[in-house]
C-alpha cells in the first residue's frame, strides 16, 4: 500500500509546482527510506503508525550518526507526508506534529581579523584587469557582505555605484538594495571603467569576468582567494563566505544593529543572524579568561 501511496504523493508534489526537482527528490528519498522501515516492521495500515514508532525511527537515524540537520530534514519530509494521508483520509489525525526537531548544532563561522582583511587587500593591490577584477570582488564580499553566488551573479544593470548602492537577487529570488563603501565603490569604478573591458571578448551583462570574458564562476574565484590568502600569509581556509562571515562579524563589534546586519545579509529570519553575536560574546569570554584576576583561567593577576 504505502509504495503506490508515495506514487501518489510524489504525483502531488510535481503538480504543485512550488518545488523544484531537487527539493521533489530529496522529500521522496526521505519518505522511500520511512516507508521501508514501516515495511521492515510489518506496518500496512497508516494508522497503526503510533507516535512511539516515530520516535523509535528517529532513534535508528541518530544510531546512524545523521547529523541533527539530517534528521531534521527526514522528520519535516514525514510530517508533510502525513499531512497528505490526512487530507486523503487515510489516518486520522497526524500524530508527528507533537514530536519535535532535534536541536541543530550551532557552528560557529570562523572570521578573518581586521589585520588579515587588509593583508589581503594589500596582495590584490596590482595593475593588472584581473587583478582589479580580484581587488574589486574582494571588497564587495567583504565590504557588503554578499553571498559569491549574489557576487558573480551581478548585472550591469544592478550597479548604482555613484549613488552608493548595489540591487542584489538573492535566495528564493528576493531582491534587496545593499549599501557599498568607499573602498568597494572606488574598486570597481577602476574595474569597470579599465579591466572589464579588456576582458569583455563579447557584450554581456555579467559584472564580474574571468580570463575569457566569460562569467566568473565560484570555483574559479574561490582558487584565486585561496591564492590570495596564502600570499597574504593567512593561516585559516579562507573562502568567500568567510569574508561575509567578517562582514557581518565586524559590523556587530562596531556596534551596528543587528536588525540592520539582517537586512544587509538578507537573511528573512533574525535567528541566522544572531550566531554572529554569538561569536561576539565567545570572543569577550575569551579576552576576559585571558586578563580577568578572577576568571577561571587565572589570567593575568595583575591586572
Amino acid at each position: 500500500m504505502f509504495k503506490q501511496l508515495v506514487k501518489e504523493y510524489a504525483y502531488e508534489l510535481k503538480a504543485s509546482h512550488q518545488l523544484s526537482k531537487q527539493s521533489i527528490d530529496a522529500y521522496l528519498s526521505d519518505i522511500n527510506h520511512y516507508v521501508a522501515y514501516l515495511e521492515f516492521k510489518g506496518i500496512v495500515n497508516p494508522n497503526h503508525i503510533d507516535k512511539h514508532l516515530i520516535q523509535n525511527y528517529l532513534m535508528v537515524l541518530r544510531k546512524k550518526h545523521l547529523s541533527p540537520s539530517t534528521v531534521s530534514r527526514r522528520l519535516s519530509a514525514i510530517k508533510k507526508f502525513h499531512q497528505y494521508m490526512l487530507e486523503e483520509k487515510l489516518v486520522d489525525d497526524n500524530i508527528l506534529l507533537t514530536i519535535k526537531r532535534p536541536k541543530k548544532a550551532k557552528h560557529l563561522p570562523e572570521v578573518l581579523t581586521i589585520d588579515e582583511i587588509e593583508a589581503l587587500i594589500d596582495v590584490a593591490q596590482k595593475d593588472s584587469d584581473l587583478m582589479k577584477r580580484n581587488l574589486a570582488m574582494i571588497e564587495l564580499l567583504y565590504g557588503s557582505g554578499l553571498r559569491i553566488s549574489e557576487l558573480i551573479q551581478l548585472k550591469i544593470d544592478d550597479l548604482h555605484v555613484n549613488m552608493g548602492f548595489i540591487n542584489v537577487t538573492g535566495k528564493g529570488d528576493k531582491e534587496r538594495i545593499v549599501p557599498i563603501g568607499n573602498e568597494a565603490a572606488k574598486a570597481l569604478k577602476r574595474y569597470l571603467e579599465s579591466a572589464r573591458l579588456n576582458l569583455s571578448k563579447r557584450p554581456g551583462p555579467h559584472v564580474f569576468l574571468n580570463r575569457f570574458g566569460n562569467p566568473i564562476s565560484r570555483i574559479g574565484f574561490y582558487k584565486i582567494l585561496k591564492d590570495l590568502a596564502i600570499e597574504a600569509g593567512i593561516h585559516k581556509e579562507v573562502s568567500p563566505h568567510m569574508l561575509r562571515h567578517s562582514f557581518a562579524t565586524h559590523l556587530l563589534n562596531a556596534g551596528v544593529d543587528l536588525r540592520y546586519v539582517q537586512e544587509m545579509l538578507g537573511h528573512s529570519d533574525v535567528s541566522t543572524t544572531e550566531v554572529y553575536t554569538h561569536l561576539n560574546k565567545q570572543a569577550l569570554i575569551k579576552i576576559y579568561d585571558q586578563y580577568h584576576p578572577h576568571s577561571n583561567k587565572g589570567g593575568n593577576k595583575h591586572v
